[in-house]
């Protein structure tokens, strides 16, 4: 018979690291909702085994979101924008990534709210919603802003909160989304233009 071979033991950090990564998916499918026993059954150990690790699942919960929210990639995204393109092709490919991180990460930002309004994770979330902020400013900032009636900075918050409203509102439509058109709205309004008027 053949002896089975002993899978290495994972150095606490390592263990740390594999459960979140085993989690981060069960956030996007279950929410807050996922058990133990699914994170464990994903991370291929024994449900005690989380608990040698966090002291509890929403301690493990809130590392997950915390790790899945990160937005380093979409800031390294915004930062790769050309400062040299013409300020509506800046902003809609801005928006574009912002709409693009809104919409993947629906579910857990629901859970991240609910996570902050009970005071878990709140200054994580509060540095990552103020760097993603920050970067789209910096975009905004570029040559041309002087065209806008608006400071950057305010700019950028309305290309947010726009971004947010079709990901979260009740009206939005996260998969007929159009970063062309929500610049468009923003830079051109809403009325036609007719010659000169």
């Amino acid at each position: 018979m053949e002896k089975r071979q002993r899978v290495r033991a994972l150095a606490p950090e390592e263990r740390r690291a594999a459960l979140i990564d085993a989690t981060i998916p069960l956030l996007h499918e279950h929410g807050l909702d996922v058990s133990t026993r699914q994170i464990a059954q994903a991370a291929g150990v024994a449900e005690g085994t989380i608990f040698g690790v966090f002291e509890t699942k929403t301690s493990l919960v809130v590392c997950s979101v915390i790790k899945a929210l990160d937005p380093q990639p979409t800031l390294d995204a915004l930062a790769a924008i050309d400062r040299a393109a013409p300020l509506r092709e800046r902003l809609i490919k801005a928006t574009e990534l912002v709409h693009a991180r809104f919409a993947e990460n629906a579910q857990l930002m629901n859970s991240a709210r609910k996570l902050i309004l009970s005071g878990d994770a709140s200054v994580q979330a509060l540095n990552n919603r103020e760097k993603l902020h920050a970067a789209l400013t910096e975009v905004v900032a570029a040559p041309g802003a002087e065209e806008l009636r608006r400071p950057p900075a305010a700019v950028a918050t309305l290309l947010l909160l726009f971004c947010g409203a079709n990901t979260f509102g009740p009206f939005g439509d996260p998969d007929d989304f159009s970063g062309e058109e929500a610049v468009s709205l923003l830079l051109d309004g809403l009325l036609i233009r007719r010659g000169n008027r």
